[in-house]
């Protein structure tokens, strides 16, 4: 066998986790890493998230931004949400909305675990695959730690409610500007491939509605 290897996020903090793996034998090095929690290999990079967690980074909005920055720097991007639904906050159908999104958006695979000592087990046996089988080792090289123009255009479109990576693109290659998404009226919009009239309507309202204040 040969010896396993993993780069860890030095903000994890779950001692069973990190101690586990190392009972298994993994070698761990530990970095402040600019996405993800867990670098399996040189295209498996894994975020680790409670549910509590993942609900929270729903309603603050980091989730999404954190994905795409997951999906930009590795070709097989994980999110391994930890926990049962009885914790959640949530109806169902928002999680496998959000989900669904992750997945057709920005190419992120989401994987359930019960508690710690299932998601250590599943963090060693991806480790053992890649590593084993496929002979690839974890690295840091290639991974993006700025965003350039385009990119940060493409998150603050597509964090327009139904607008994900792929309309985000054709939006702005369609205006040449967020300022010309922005400006466009719904029959403008429509003329972008796959923006129907609901949708542009929904974009449009969203962008000219007045802030009212929190309702809550």
């Amino acid at each position: 066998m040969r010896n396993l290897k993993m780069i860890v996020d030095n903000r994890e903090r779950n001692i069973g986790i990190i101690s586990g793996l190392e009972e298994r034998g993994i070698g761990l090095t530990f970095t402040q890493l600019p996405v993800g929690d867990y670098i399996i290999s040189d295209r498996i990079c894994i975020e680790r998230k409670t549910v509590s967690d993942f609900e929270n980074s729903i309603m603050d909005s980091r989730l999404f931004e954190q994905m795409n920055r997951l999906h930009q720097s590795f070709d097989k991007p994980i999110l391994l949400i930890e926990g049962d639904d009885s914790e959640a906050r949530f109806d169902k159908n928002v999680i496998i909305g959000t989900i669904t999104r992750l997945y057709v958006d920005y190419n992120v695979q989401v994987i359930r675990t019960a508690d710690s000592a299932e998601t250590t087990y599943m963090l060693y046996r991806f480790t053992e695959h890649e590593q084993e089988e496929e002979k690839r080792e974890p690295r840091l090289a290639g991974i993006k730690k700025a965003y350039d123009t385009y990119q940060w255009q493409i998150l603050i479109l597509s964090s327009i409610p139904g607008i994900g990576t792929t309309l985000a693109k054709k939006l702005i290659t369609h205006f040449r500007t967020i300022k010309g998404v922005m400006s466009a009226d719904v029959n403008e919009l429509t003329t972008v491939e796959k923006i129907g009239k609901k949708k542009a309507e929904r974009i449009y309202n969203i962008v000219n509605a007045e802030f009212e204040g929190d309702s809550r």
